[in-house]
Formats: structure tokens, C-alpha cells, sequence
């Protein structure tokens, strides 16, 4: 398997907008090959930005870069940029692949 991550900082007061954006939008993932799932991120808060990030898993690497080259994909991203810059700069994309998955036992 394998987690595509955007990592975004966002400038401190333009938090409301950045989620309303992102939990507003059309997704688009759910009909891709290889998708299993998608999480959005709160994390840490400094003095210049709240850390967020989206989270992505697919069955694998080739999965995740054939929806980066699918007409979803360019659906998805067609507003890049396009309005108000909520972050102090570009998201920073992590990939990463699944060396162990350790989950809870269920009884």
C-alpha cells in the first residue's frame, strides 16, 4: 500500500476558510482503481501557521500516480491557485510506502 500526503501550513486567521474550502469540495477520489481511503488534517498551531494535511491511502504506488494523471485528478486541482492564498507557501507532498500495518484486535 501507499499514503500520498500534502502537508499545508496555513496562515494564522485564515483557518475557517482553508476547511471550508477543502470540506466543501466535490470528491472525486472514491471512483479511482487502487483508492481505499482519505483523511484531512488538523495538526499543531505556531505563531505563523496551523499544519494541515491531507491523507490519502491506495492499494499502491502505481495506483496513487495513475490518479495524478487522470482527468478526476485535473478535475480536483482545476481551482489551484485561482483564489485567495490561505497558506504561507506550496503544500509539500510526502509518499510512502507501507512497510507494516499493525491494527487492534477485535474480541
Amino acid at each position: 500500500m501507499y499514503i500520498a500526503m500534502n502537508r499545508f501550513k496555513v496562515k494564522i486567521g485564515n483557518e475557517d476558510a482553508f476547511e471550508t474550502r477543502w470540506l466543501n469540495r466535490d470528491i472525486l477520489l472514491k471512483s479511482c482503481l487502487g483508492f481505499i481511503s482519505f483523511q484531512f488534517l488538523r495538526g499543531p498551531q505556531n505563531a505563523e501557521y496551523t499544519l494541515y494535511v491531507s491523507h490519502t491511502l491506495w492499494e499502491t504506488y502505481d495506483d496513487f500516480c495513475n490518479w495524478t494523471k487522470s482527468d478526476a485528478f485535473k478535475e480536483a486541482h482545476i481551482k489551484a491557485g485561482q483564489s485567495e492564498r490561505l497558506t504561507i507557501s506550496p503544500p509539500t507532498f510526502e509518499g510512502f510506502d507501507i512497510l507494516q500495518t499493525v491494527t487492534r484486535r477485535v474480541i
